[in-house]
């Protein structure tokens, strides 16, 4: 993503987060940054980091789970495109792009 918003400064992502079961104290780690609001924290997580505990009550990543399986989506990342296309899985920044452009 940061590559594709470096290069297309007319693209934006819109990030929801989705934590999986799998990983061990993902739906945490989520609640915290959504609690603050950070994308520092989100980078942290990404890096292996530990994070502090959520500190706000919200119901935003069980709304973010409860839209996921509506739309049928099993994994991350999963990217929905503004026509309403799925794509799961992860895209190289020009592929990604490609996507976006297609008409």
């Amino acid at each position: 993503m940061k590559k594709v918003i470096t290069e297309r400064k007319d693209i934006a992502f819109y990030i929801k987060l989705y934590p999986l079961p799998m990983h061990k104290d993902a739906y945490e780690k989520a609640k915290a940054i959504v609690c603050e609001k950070s994308l520092s924290l989100l980078e942290d997580a990404f890096e292996r980091k530990p994070l502090p505990a959520p500190k706000c009550e919200s119901t935003a990543i069980d709304d973010n789970i409860k839209l996921a399986q509506k739309l049928g989506i099993t994994g991350t990342p999963a990217i929905i495109m503004p026509d309403g296309r799925l794509i799961p899985g992860y895209l190289e920044a020009d592929a990604l792009i490609k996507q976006i452009d297609k008409k």
